[in-house]
């Protein structure tokens, strides 16, 4: 017999975890480059923001990200100068300070949109593909709460946002949840990637922030999610939880989005009935189609065991995790 769910969502969640002797090196890069910031920008306020900084990573880890506020908003600015001259000093001051270490980084600003891209050129584990590394430069909003950040696609190039609220939101969520809500938004991740990316992973934690407030199950908290998430979206775009920014864009139209939010909630409650009726294979494919790798694939000799003995009904289950 399969082990309950909980426990096959426990176990799987270490599958994707991030190993450790690469989250240590991401740290180790992250405060090399705070040390060039620094340098290149001797009274700014550095921040940290994303998968790192936020406990949710997942494995392969893809980036890094931090920023380091500059100044406020005056000569640079929406009115004034756009962020290009402090992207460049910032790059300049991480090859400067990193190029002995790693010969073959690439820092690049050109064609970018918000962040200054560094790309190490020195995987920590043979044959896997590095992380790499997004730096905001970024001002204090004189007139309001917030930040504005580079963006070089819009005429004013600043944005406002808020990502150091953000980041005090999301560890308060942990703190408030027993670690649940990263563990939870580590699944969520992974069934983003596995479903079209129809949201940006901000998007995922956005809409947990309103759902998961306090301890939970992985099981519960994840039908929480979809069932709150699946309302919310339906109203239209998620607000920024910060206030600050504007409401976050979905990746896909919004009926595509929800066909995929609906069909995974309607699968995971599928998942919870068969549990509790004692058709645990069905149960476990039910979790497979939102979480696949994750969960494992079912057996399907058990599968028809359960289907012989008229144990279990599953044409109210979708058969992929994003159907109609």
């Amino acid at each position: 017999m399969p082990a309950p769910l909980e426990h096959q969502l426990d176990t799987g969640r270490r599958r994707i975890e991030v190993a450790r002797p690469v989250l240590d090196e991401a740290r180790r890069r992250r405060g090399l480059l705070i040390d060039a910031l620094k340098a290149a920008f001797p009274f700014g306020r550095v921040y940290m923001n994303g998968s790192l900084a936020h406990g949710d990573a997942n494995a392969p880890l893809n980036d890094i990200d931090l920023g380091i506020v500059v100044g406020t908003a005056g000569l640079y600015g929406p009115g004034g100068r756009g962020p290009l001259p402090l992207m460049h000093i910032a790059a300049d001051a991480i090859r400067d300070h990193l190029k002995d270490e790693f010969p073959n980084m690439r820092v690049i600003v050109e064609g970018r949109r918000r962040a200054v891209l560094v790309s190490f050129g020195n995987p920590v584990t043979s044959g896997e593909p590095d992380f790499t590394a997004d730096v905001i430069i970024a001002l204090d909003n004189p007139a309001s709460e917030g930040l504005y950040i580079p963006n070089l696609s819009i005429d004013e190039q600043w944005d406002r946002a808020h990502p150091e609220k953000h980041t005090e939101l999301v560890l308060a969520a942990i703190t408030a949840t027993d670690v649940a809500f990263a563990r939870i938004v580590r699944l969520l991740k992974h069934w983003r990637s596995h479903h079209g990316d129809p949201v940006c992973s901000w998007n995922l934690k956005a809409l947990a922030l309103s759902c998961i407030t306090g301890p939970t199950s992985l099981l519960d908290g994840l039908e929480r999610f979809f069932t709150h998430a699946t309302d919310a979206l339906a109203l239209g775009p998620t607000p920024d939880p910060a206030g600050v920014a504007d409401p976050i864009r979905p990746n896909l139209p919004m009926d595509e989005v929800l066909k995929r939010f609906r069909a995974a909630r309607d699968n995971i409650r599928a998942a919870k009935y068969h549990e509790i009726a004692g058709n645990h294979a069905h149960a476990q494919q039910a979790l497979y189609r939102v979480l696949p790798n994750v969960i494992d694939e079912p057996d399907k000799n058990q599968l028809l065991r359960e289907l012989i003995a008229g144990a279990t009904t599953m044409s109210a289950t979708p058969t992929r995790a994003w159907a109609p």
